[in-house]
């Protein structure tokens, strides 16, 4: 079954080329396209897409709201949101991933790069490099708290290892630089974010980064 596709962007010719580049592909359907956030609520509503193609500053309602209102628990579908920005360290990033995202892609990326992070995205997986993850939270550390704040309540239900696994992820290792680490198989690896995105209630190891920082149990900086 193809990957139902939602194109949303304020310029048109942007949405046109994206969408000459998915529909060259055989698992890739764009179905709709919106111009702004509110259209982006109302098309995913009416057409259930699997991912939105999100970009961030748009007129009537900007992609962070709209992001926070397709992913959050009110949602009226499945759809994850991948979401477009112009350059690589947007001041709305961090904000948009804090509200859903499931990653995020430069809109000048290659062709080819954009429909891997489609099907990535499409899979249930997170499309942010380990390495720009950390350069996200780096970059934008004042907004997050200090680590003096008290530790959340759901922290406390985490076996040490799978602590151990959420400070490396939040740190931006790969699951094959965390099994390195810590000498264990990636399969473990595997098994302690999953237990670890499970029980935290969280979405994909992007939120567990932020997690790790908001909850002071990671500091910017710390390597």
């Amino acid at each position: 079954m193809a990957i139902r596709v939602l194109l949303v962007d304020d310029q048109p010719l942007l949405r046109t080329g994206f969408r000459m580049i998915l529909e060259a592909e055989g698992d890739i359907a764009v179905v709709g396209e919106a111009g702004d956030g509110q259209q982006a609520l109302d098309q995913v509503r009416a057409l259930q897409p699997d991912v939105v193609l999100m970009d961030i500053r748009m007129p009537r309602m900007d992609g962070v709201e709209a992001t926070r209102r397709i992913t959050g628990p009110d949602k009226d579908g499945p759809a994850k949101v991948l979401v477009l920005t112009t350059f690589d360290l947007d001041e709305y990033v961090v904000e948009a991933l804090r509200a859903g995202a499931s990653g995020f892609l430069l809109k000048d990326a290659p062709a080819a790069e954009l429909v891997q992070a489609i099907r990535v995205v499409a899979a249930g997986e997170a499309m942010l490099a380990p390495s720009v993850t950390r350069r996200l939270l780096d970059k934008y550390a004042g907004k997050l708290p200090s680590g003096e704040e008290q530790v959340p309540d759901t922290l406390h239900t985490l076996t040490e290892r799978e602590v151990e696994v959420l400070r490396l992820v939040a740190r931006g290792l790969s699951n094959a630089e965390i099994a390195a680490d810590l000498f264990v198989s990636e399969t473990t690896v595997k098994t302690h974010v999953g237990h670890v995105l499970t029980k935290l209630g969280l979405r994909d190891r992007v939120q567990a980064a932020v997690y790790a920082y908001e909850s002071g149990l990671v500091r910017p900086g710390d390597r």
